[in-house]
């Protein structure tokens, strides 16, 4: 039943509000929305650790965020145990079909103008998530991880209010799909996500029982149903019946990669990254490039604009060269070296340019984050990619295929060309900052090709601007698009701006919010207290005791 809304629009925001900081010493879960927190929380306060609510809050957001995952999404993690005294990497990144290459994709009449398709089965690769769900707890967990995923299946079974940012989204990809989704392959979606001809509205409860359903058949069975099991044959048999590549086969030789981190030394903190197919190596080629400078004010002209040249020059090295690490043409160690970013550092100029990639000297969404009291944190991230990912919604599980695929270049040169079996450049990335050893906490900003330039902007407001967690994320953005201009957000500085446009930038002024990514932060005290930020652009929550 459709709301009768009260006199007032949530998405209106007349006046400037304020967020400071939260502390906390049991533990803490940042999400994008307030249900995947308090699933986390909830996590935590059955024994489990920061692992325990990672999963739990990311099988939450599948539900109550499916907007921008779901249970088809691929995920990266970063895991500090503080047992172990190390950060370990997940790359839970799924391949395209074995059945899918450049070939077959063109002689089916499948490109568009030349490129991958965006949505339907073409770009649908092998589903991650489930799989780092069922790592993460089999490694690192406490608690089972049937009981990780309860909180998420009680939100399918028995609904949860649409927030106002949700809706909004939602509209959009309802809006689009109502217009160019027309063929029977999408009729699951319709069915499943707009039952009553539209996109629900704030306020309004929503059910995704088949989701639910198949939450619990992942839990019972450690994920297996859904790689080796009913789940990967149902995905198999509509696959087969709508014309797609991907298989049973292609599931059932899936499994995610344990991963070590790949880091650069910003003026004494060690920022780290998942290493390629994840694009986090472009925020530390960018970092490299900038660290060779002294750093004035966060306002100056100068500062933002060596911050965009440099964010410039690393996506044109990672557009080149990053891929699926086992089919990378260069040591991707070799981008993140000293003697590289000094070299890009001096070739950098007074002025906006257009720059490509250089061979370095041989030598080298939706986020959360969580910590609990004992030491142990996760930065997590997950994604269908583009809103509601392929469009493809398997019938009778709730079950959102991603369009991850869609990265890939069909040009037979190209370092990120369409191969079987191949991981694609993948923009998902989190973000751990760590300092002589040890943990200072996780970050992250989801959004797309925003995500690194996030990464860039968030860990200079915190180290060298000296911004809190909450400050460093509210602080206004600029994003290089890859058309060559600059966005930039309402709160920008004018004046700030036009400088910038004076030396060349294309700066123009953008009203869509969401766009300029959306956060999580934490950080711990020396005492042991955690300090968290959440993302003031969104729906965002923090719980903690």
């Amino acid at each position: 039943m459709k709301i009768d809304p009260f006199p007032f629009d949530p998405l209106q925001q007349r006046y400037p509000s304020q967020r400071f900081p939260l502390y906390a010493r049991g533990g803490m879960v940042n999400c994008s929305s307030p249900q995947a927190a308090a699933a986390g929380l909830e996590a935590l306060r059955r024994g489990g650790n920061a692992v325990d609510a990672a999963v739990a809050a990311a099988a939450a957001l599948t539900v109550v965020e499916p907007t921008a995952n779901g249970i088809g999404s691929d995920a990266f993690a970063l895991v500090w145990s503080e047992q172990e005294q190390k950060l370990f990497g997940l790359n839970a990144s799924g391949p395209a079909p074995q059945m899918l290459s450049i070939e077959r994709v063109t002689a089916d009449g499948r490109a568009v103008n030349g490129r991958m398709p965006v949505r339907g089965w073409t770009p649908v690769t092998v589903s991650g998530a489930p799989a780092a769900w069922a790592a993460l707890n089999s490694r690192f967990g406490r608690l089972s991880l049937l009981e990780d995923l309860t909180p998420a299946i009680r939100y399918g079974e028995e609904g949860y209010p649409c927030s106002p940012n949700l809706a909004a989204m939602w509209k959009v990809s309802y809006d689009l799909f109502s217009r160019t989704l027309t063929d029977p392959a999408y009729k699951p979606w319709f069915d499943t996500f707009a039952p009553q001809g539209r996109a629900p509205v704030a306020g309004e409860m929503i059910y995704l029982k088949d989701h639910a359903a198949t939450l619990r058949r992942i839990g019972e069975t450690d994920a297996e149903a859904f790689y080796r099991g009913e789940i990967a044959r149902r995905i198999d048999g509509q696959s087969r019946r709508d014309g797609g590549y991907v298989r049973f086969e292609d599931y059932a030789a899936f499994h995610p990669r344990w991963v070590e981190p790949i880091s650069v030394n910003y003026r004494g903190f060690d920022v780290c990254e998942i290493p390629p197919n994840g694009q986090g190596i472009a925020a530390l080629m960018a970092l490299n490039i900038l660290k060779e400078f002294p750093m004035g004010d966060r306002e100056d002209v100068e500062t933002v604009h060596r911050q965009l040249e440099a964010m410039k020059m690393a996506f044109a090295d990672a557009f080149r060269y990053v891929t699926d690490p086992d089919k990378m043409e260069i040591d991707y160690h070799d981008l993140l070296s000293p003697a590289y970013g000094a070299m890009r550092a001096r070739e950098m100029e007074d002025r906006a340019r257009v720059w490509t990639h250089r061979l370095p000297p041989k030598s080298g969404t939706v986020y959360l984050c969580c910590a609990d009291g004992e030491g142990n944190m996760v930065s997590y991230i997950q994604s269908n990619y583009n809103g509601f990912g392929s469009g493809i919604v398997v019938e009778g599980t709730g079950v959102s295929l991603q369009n991850r695929g869609a990265d890939f270049s069909l040009d037979p040169a190209a370092a990120n060309r369409l191969e079987p079996g191949k991981r694609t450049y993948h923009t998902i990335i989190p973000g751990f900052l760590m300092k002589d050893g040890r943990p200072v906490g996780p970050f992250g900003v989801m959004g797309g090709y925003m995500q690194p330039q996030g990464h860039v902007q968030v860990m200079m407001n915190y180290i060298d601007f000296h911004l809190d967690p909450q400050q460093a994320l509210d602080a206004p953005r600029w994003q290089w698009l890859r058309d060559g201009t600059v966005s930039v957000e309402s709160r920008f500085s004018p004046d700030l701006a036009r400088a910038l446009r004076r030396l060349g930038h294309d700066v123009r002024l953008d009203l869509n919010t969401p766009s300029f990514g959306r956060g999580q932060m934490i950080v711990r005290l020396p005492n042991g207290v955690l300090v968290g930020g959440t993302e003031s652009r969104t729906d965002s929550n923090i719980a903690c005791f």
